[in-house]
């Protein structure tokens, strides 16, 4: 593993912010500032292949990254903000009604955060 696949992984496993590439770029670049954006997408696709990272994607949302630990999503409609959710594990539940194995699966559960539920709100009431 390259010293720029080590920090990128080391970025995504210790924040809990589901970055973009670009916000990796941003952090990996303070410890090597020659680094190129390139250098980055690259990386993040060896490690998404290697499955040492989750991609989590979002309709009209730029991709974002996260840690390998068994998690859900909670995803606003409007604003794609993202929060992690433990829910019991579902693959024997999903197993046994699909009749064969699951290899992984991918939870977003969406609903409006509370800015988001502020604003409609207000733009109701005028």
């Amino acid at each position: 593993m390259t010293k720029y696949a080590k920090k990128i992984l080391e970025i995504i496993e210790t924040t809990r912010s589901h970055m973009t590439a670009e916000q990796i770029f941003d952090v990996l670049r303070q410890t090597y500032p020659q680094v190129a954006l390139a250098t980055v997408y690259n990386n993040l696709n060896r490690l998404w292949g290697e499955e040492k990272i989750r991609k989590v994607t979002v309709e009209g949302m730029p991709d974002r990254y996260d840690r390998v630990v068994r998690h859900d999503h909670l995803v606003c409609k409007k604003c794609g903000r993202l929060v992690d959710m433990d829910l019991a594990d579902l693959t024997d539940q999903l197993e046994k009604q699909v009749g064969f194995p699951i290899l992984a699966y991918d939870l977003k559960l969406l609903y409006l955060c509370d800015e988001c539920a502020t604003d409609r709100k207000e733009k109701k009431g005028k």
